[in-house]
């Protein structure tokens, strides 16, 4: 029996196999508001992947001339690795180093459809399934819109990188419901979105842009789901339990930082290059140092820098834990800065662009029905 770690009826869970619970009466009637707020923008933010008015899968970008990503963020060629490529390699590694990049957060949006999904089938409050199941929706044409992009531009996904589909079927198949939140509405989200904030920063390629600003619209819904446990469970917990969250966040904390990212899951791209992986991780290691990684997570969109500042604004993270984040981040300056995230203000902008859009479509269909 899983140990489930939750000081709020609207979080209350059963074992996936007790569906008869969910056809009790009593429970019908006890359905938390805690989530109306969250459920009832989904209005505002809808958006079709399939829909041009959304987003243009069509626009074109010349892979063979442009990056989709500034050369300077591919950590390969800040290395020995640009000393034998030409320019055009160069520019080739640099896409399918992207192509890598963006089709693991494909897999990562099939990850969070699934444990959106998963959560209905225990979450006993009507309010707190209904809000799973429309996250679930949303995840879906997340998975649709990166299956688009990543087609028309290099025409199939790459395989899952084998860190992230570890923790992914982790958090999916675990009963234990704290996991599930703060692992993936918390710590995947919260990369998530740094992701998502540096490719709107930087990207070259206009579709991505329009993509990743769309997604991001949803995901700072997400995010606030997975805040919401925290602010009604954490102040809660017992020293037991409290350690149980925090150790465990840590743990996934540094397998995601040591290996989501390295070149051995990325050896078939170097191979096209004539390049072997090991010399490549070596060479990448000569030039990017540990206080190289701490230069990068002092960019506010470092998708490891909003990582940690969610867990921290979580109350997650205390005075026991925090040395090992510190190494990294100056903790003070994360507490300073509040508990917002860069994403935050492109999904407002977002909101913004999308309330137009629907409104508009709605005036068109009522014409037509009138």
């Amino acid at each position: 029996m899983a140990q489930q770690i939750t000081y709020d009826k609207a979080y209350d869970t059963i074992m996936p196999e007790n569906f008869p619970a969910m056809l009790e009466v009593p429970r019908y009637g006890r359905r938390s508001d805690a989530f109306d707020s969250i459920i009832s923008a989904t209005h505002d933010h809808f958006w079709d992947p399939l829909d041009r008015n959304y987003i243009d899968f069509d626009q074109p970008f010349d892979m063979a001339t442009k990056p989709v990503l500034p050369l300077d963020m591919v950590v390969e060629l800040r290395s020995a690795v640009a000393d034998r490529l030409d320019e055009r390699q160069k520019i080739g590694l640099a896409n399918d180093v992207t192509h890598w990049s963006v089709s693991n957060l494909l897999h990562g949006e099939q990850g969070a459809l699934s444990l959106s999904a998963s959560l209905c089938h225990i979450l006993l409050d009507p309010g707190a399934q209904e809000y799973a199941a429309n996250q679930a929706r949303e995840e879906a044409r997340h998975v649709t819109g990166f299956t688009r992009y990543i087609a028309k531009r290099w025409g199939e996904p790459l395989p899952v990188g084998k860190t992230i589909a570890t923790v992914l079927a982790d958090l999916v198949s675990t009963p234990e419901v704290y996991k599930k939140i703060v692992g993936m509405q918390m710590l995947i989200e919260g990369l998530a979105m740094g992701s998502f904030a540096t490719l709107n920063a930087r990207t070259n390629d206009p579709v991505l842009r329009r993509l990743v600003q769309l997604v991001m619209s949803d995901e700072a819904f997400h995010h606030r789901f997975g805040r919401i446990w925290a602010a009604k469970t954490i102040r809660h917990l017992d020293q037991e339990e409290h350690r149980k969250v925090e150790d465990w966040s840590a743990q996934i904390f540094q397998t995601l930082l040591f290996n989501l990212i390295n070149a051995e899951q990325k050896q078939m791209i170097y191979a096209k290059y004539g390049l072997d992986w090991q010399w490549v991780r070596d060479a990448v290691k000569e030039t990017f140092s540990d206080n190289d990684r701490r230069d990068a997570l002092k960019e506010s969109t470092n998708m490891f820098r909003v990582l940690i500042k969610t867990l921290l604004h979580a109350g997650i993270i205390t005075e026991r834990t925090a040395p090992l984040y510190a190494v990294w981040v100056d903790m003070k300056e994360l507490e300073d800065e509040g508990d917002g995230i860069p994403g935050d203000v492109v999904a407002e902008e977002m909101l913004v662009v999308l309330r137009e859009i629907n409104a508009k479509r709605r005036r068109i269909a009522s014409k037509d029905v009138s």
